[in-house]
């Protein structure tokens, strides 16, 4: 059985430095690198099924972004924003790859894994060479923005596991089915338990901070620089939909793959946002575009 090796590193952002914690799997001395990076509250144990199943042909590298998991906290919450995570990127992809001459990595990026993602994969010199965008786009839905948002900042806590376990569960009903096992790692992965007792979600409540900035016209002039960005990849791209997703639109999806890198698409039936990737059938889908 393949097992992770738990690793940090150092990176800084305008409050300070702070430590970003990663999962790395497979030959430490293999140079062909995959990252994987998860949502919004999620953690880099997302990944555990996928990094297990590719570490036969890559080194898997699964970032806590910070803020979430095993990483610190920023000082200043204002700055949970994807232009710090592309730079936490850089630095990790810096140490990852530093046993190879190119620098580059694959990537693979849920819902705002994707948007560190495709921002980082517009920009010139970019080290991603083949791009995997899990349910995410650069027209956001509104409503689904809120939805989330609101979710973020509530400080929930829970009397037991098995509470916060079904909240999880329900809140996360949109990723489709999964087997009562599955829904007990999907819970664990994102629960940790206070020193008082409470179980509560592990990510800092900071994070909604910038959500609550976000105004009509801010978002406007966000969804046009995405857009932008997205015109400018370059990298073969692969592009997974949920079939039920309330974020990323089949209008959007289907424009997607008639602009910048033109994706292939691939829509993952009966499931909401996002797909969690557990399953052979959707590795096997990333597997093959990594691998081909």
């Amino acid at each position: 059985m393949v097992e992770p090796r738990l690793k940090s590193v150092q990176c800084s952002s305008p409050a300070g430095l702070h430590r970003m914690a990663y999962k790395e799997w497979g030959d430490p001395g293999n140079a062909n690198v995959l990252v994987c990076v998860h949502g919004v509250t999620r953690v880099a144990d997302d990944f555990d099924a996928l990094a297990r199943a590719l570490s036969d042909r890559y080194r898997v590298v699964c970032p806590d972004v910070v803020g979430r998991g095993r990483s610190e906290r920023l000082r200043d919450p204002h700055l949970y924003v994807v232009p710090q995570y592309v730079a936490d990127m850089v630095t990790l992809i810096a140490r990852a790859t530093a046993n190879r001459d190119d620098g580059t990595v694959h990537w693979v990026g849920t819902s705002m894994g994707g948007l560190i993602g495709m921002i980082l994969a517009s920009l010139e010199g970019s080290p991603i060479r083949r791009l995997v965008l899990n349910d995410i786009g650069p027209v956001l839905d509104g409503a689904a923005l809120a939805r989330i948002g609101e979710y973020i900042g509530q400080d929930v806590r829970f009397a037991s596991f098995e509470e916060g376990a079904r909240f999880v569960k329900e809140v996360s009903s949109s990723f489709g089915p999964h087997s009562d096992e599955e829904w007990h790692k999907l819970a664990s992965d994102v629960l940790v338990q206070e020193p008082g007792g409470a179980w509560v979600r592990h990510y800092d409540l900071g994070l909604a901070k910038p959500f609550a900035a976000i105004t009509p016209e801010r978002a406007g002039q966000d969804q046009a620089a995405l857009w932008g960005a997205f015109d400018a990849i370059r990298c073969p791209t692969l592009l997974i939909r949920g079939e039920l997703s309330d974020l990323l639109s089949r209008a959007t999806a289907e424009e997607m793959t008639r602009r910048g890198p033109k994706p292939q698409l691939a829509e993952i039936p009966g499931v909401g946002h996002a797909p969690t990737l557990m399953h052979a059938h959707q590795i096997a889908i990333v597997r093959d575009f990594l691998l081909t």
